[in-house]
């Protein structure tokens, strides 16, 4: 039942394409239509409003990179939302290369205090344009 609760808030988020809920896991995997608009904090308030708590959100975002003064931001496509980019690997240790390409981001948004919007992105691979 509650496991249902979080689906049905999940997907009345406009821009939601499939959600599949395992309480037993603490999981919410959320697949996005294309085109979407929707922001990491709407997703979150769909969560909490049912009573549950987010924890970190492992994503795979498509963006622009900017670059300013040595810090490194992703403009997601769509929603506009800014994500501070924190490089967890030597690999990968300096992107800025990429600034103002289209860009793709797999990695971590890390659990945020309630009521705080998440920022920063605990990047673990990144493919640009």
């Amino acid at each position: 039942m509650c496991a249902h609760a979080v689906s049905v808030s999940l997907k009345s988020v406009n821009g939601v394409n499939s959600v599949d809920v395992s309480l037993n896991q603490g999981l919410a995997t959320v697949t996005l239509k294309s085109g979407n608009t929707i922001t990491m904090e709407q997703l979150q308030r769909a969560i909490t409003k049912n009573g549950f708590t987010t924890k970190q959100s492992n994503v795979v975002v498509t963006g622009t990179l900017l670059s300013d003064n040595g810090k490194v931001t992703l403009r997601v496509s769509g929603s506009n939302e800014l994500f501070g980019l924190v490089p967890q690997n030597q690999q990968i240790k300096d992107f800025s290369h990429l600034s103002g390409k289209s860009v793709t981001v797999e990695g971590v948004i890390p659990e945020t205090k309630k009521g705080t919007r998440p920022d920063t992105i605990a990047v673990h691979s990144i493919t640009g344009a």
